[in-house]
């Protein structure tokens, strides 16, 4: 049966109109149609150019073209893994303890978290899950856009949201719900797209998302913060990470792919003023925060899953974002920001 909470809170992602439920489908009164996988929905448009190939194959999935059959319930053809990495996975399901951390987890974490946790790559024994840096939820509804396995979504529920997380990735997606199910947080995910969001107008609280937007072209990025404006009740906020074009390790990225523009699911490095301008347009005028210095991603909290190297590293940086909230112009050197904007009336 489809979640009484997904007939009640989402909404058609082509013209936004009311969802009905029928078995594995959810169909809108213009006879567009959704399928729901395993209890998931998959509410993804396939008029449209996706912006990764796991979205594609998460529609695949959806309408049976392209099974694993190795190992089903994992949606391995959806994570965006290596072959390598795949096997990886499955020798962690044929050996795994009581308590283990979910092996698609072990083996997304890098792609998730940052560089800086690809040493832990088929070996994680905790999920990194972060504080995030948000008021009191007070059951308000939470956006995380690009969850992945639910790192995000999960922090906010446990910060007193009512959270859901979004992902082209139904293989990520079904993680997600997994390690939340295991962890005892009660969250939400779909399948879907930041361009096109299942939901309807001024619903949400809290948009929020963490290493997401940088990955799509400004024409993409702009059309997923658009959608954060109107999802978003008028006052609802937006908070959004993104890397800067001056912070040190991001020009040492630039520098070293020759300053040329970015391609395919490459970063892109914003401008203050370009992100200024997206989220005036969009959302409202925004404010600023340091997020991170020398890297992109390196959570505080997991400081213990780190080498000393890196311990140092963030050390260094929980120190200068500390300064930065006294002293303004370091905000503007930081590789990493939060872009905070409150939904005009």
């Amino acid at each position: 049966m489809i979640d009484q909470w997904y007939l009640d809170n989402l909404a058609c992602p082509v013209d936004h109109s009311v969802l009905t439920g029928a078995g594995d489908t959810l169909y809108c009164a213009q006879g567009h149609r959704f399928p729901v996988v395993d209890g998931v929905p998959v509410m993804l448009r396939t008029d449209v150019l996706q912006t990764i190939s796991l979205a594609a194959a998460s529609l695949r999935r959806a309408a049976g073209e392209e099974v694993d059959l190795r190992a089903p319930a994992l949606h391995l053809e959806s994570l965006g893994i290596n072959d390598d990495e795949k096997r990886g996975v499955l020798a962690m399901v044929a050996s795994a303890t009581p308590g283990a951390v979910d092996p698609v987890v072990a083996y997304l974490v890098a792609a998730t978290n940052g560089l800086m946790y690809k040493h832990l790559i088929g070996g994680l024994q905790a999920y990194p899950i972060p504080e995030i840096s948000l008021a009191p939820g007070r059951d308000r509804r939470l956006l995380d856009v690009g969850c992945s396995w639910g790192r995000w979504t999960i922090a906010a529920q446990r910060a007193g949201y009512d959270a859901v997380g979004i992902d082209p990735s139904l293989g990520a997606v079904m993680a997600a719900r997994r390690v939340a199910q295991r962890l005892g947080v009660p969250s939400h995910y779909v399948c879907a797209d930041a361009r096109h969001l299942p939901f309807p107008d001024h619903l949400l609280d809290v948009t929020y998302s963490y290493s997401v937007l940088q990955h799509l072209s400004p024409a993409d990025a702009s059309a997923a913060v658009a959608e954060m404006g109107r999802v978003l009740k008028p006052g609802g906020l937006a908070r959004v990470q993104m890397p800067t074009r001056f912070g040190v390790r991001c020009l040492y990225h630039q520098a070293r792919r020759g300053f040329r523009a970015a391609s395919g699911f490459e970063v892109r490095y914003w401008s203050f003023g370009a992100l200024s301008r997206l989220f005036t347009r969009h959302v409202g005028a925004p404010r600023f925060e340091a997020d991170g210095y020398f890297g992109i991603g390196l959570q505080a909290t997991d400081a213990a899953l780190m080498p000393s190297r890196l311990r140092r590293v963030l050390h260094v940086s929980e120190r200068l974002k500390a300064i930065s909230r006294r002293c303004r112009p370091l905000v503007w050197i930081a590789d990493s920001v939060f872009v905070e904007s409150v939904a005009q009336a």
